[in-house]
């Protein structure tokens, strides 16, 4: 079970790996850092508004204050001591409230300076990684054409080794048939094979034909030539053909002279 585990496991890294394009991993980083960096621009606007709050009720928290502190001196001076007590022990605890108020005011402004400082230098990050990002796509691009260009050159990507393929089996079967029709040409002029169509002769069957439409015509000459001197055809065919044989003898024929 560890054995199939890891086999799935490295199976796994390898189809992810070549699904995985670096360029989308860098965008999807790009973008989880702009979210991060709006969460902490949310926290600081969030933290001022708390402060403004504070500081709102520390001012009507002051004002009470400074109007009990009047409304006392002028019970004191009208001889109302009791009325002058009453107002300074009620100014005396909005002033501890202005105290816890002032406490949790400072908390909150040192907060926000925090915070405040945190997404600048989250933003110079932010900003840093964008111009890195779009350099190592830029550079991931130009590598990845140059690649397909020296793969498209040298014959090895897919594309051209399925063209290479495709040219290498024209060429194949163009010298097949090449070479079966210069072989079937070879047995007919053999006489290995037949002609079917009767159009393909031999030299010597072309010869023959040529001598016998040589004498037809020979034939067709004296018979007209009998037909024009008045003769009959048959004796002028006759003459010629004898004229033929007599042409045909050697011409050295030795002579016998009487004694």
């Amino acid at each position: 079970m560890k054995r199939m585990g890891m086999i799935f496991r490295a199976k796994a890294n390898k189809a992810l790996d070549r699904a995985e394009d670096p360029r989308e991993t860098l965008d999807y980083s790009y973008q989880k850092q702009l979210e991060l960096l709006q969460k902490v621009r949310r926290g600081v606007a969030d933290v001022a508004t708390s402060r403004k709050r504070l500081e709102l009720q520390l001012n009507q928290l002051q004002s009470q204050s400074s109007k009990l502190e009047d409304q006392g001196r002028k019970a004191l001076a009208l001889g109302r001591e009791d009325l002058a007590r009453e107002a300074l022990s009620r100014r005396a605890a909005l002033q501890q409230q202005v105290t816890d108020l002032e406490t949790q005011h400072a908390t909150l402004q040192g907060e926000e300076e925090k915070l405040t400082l945190a997404a600048q230098r989250l933003q110079a990050k932010v900003d840093a990684f964008r111009t890195k990002k779009e350099t190592i796509k830029a550079t991931y691009t130009a590598a990845q054409a140059q690649t397909r260009i020296g793969e498209a050159f040298s014959g090895i990507s897919e594309e051209m080794g399925d063209v290479g393929l495709a040219i290498q089996r024209a060429e194949d079967k163009t010298a097949q048939l090449q070479a079966r029709a210069g072989a079937i040409d070879e047995l007919l002029a053999s006489g290995a094979l037949d002609d079917q169509s009767g159009m393909h002769k031999d030299e010597i069957q072309a010869e023959l034909d040529r001598i016998s439409g040589g004498s037809d015509v020979e034939l067709e000459l004296q018979r007209m030539k009998a037909e024009l001197a008045g003769g009959s055809p048959q004796q002028a065919i006759e003459g010629g053909t004898g004229q033929a044989q007599s042409q045909q003898q050697p011409q050295d024929t030795p002579r016998f002279d009487k004694q």
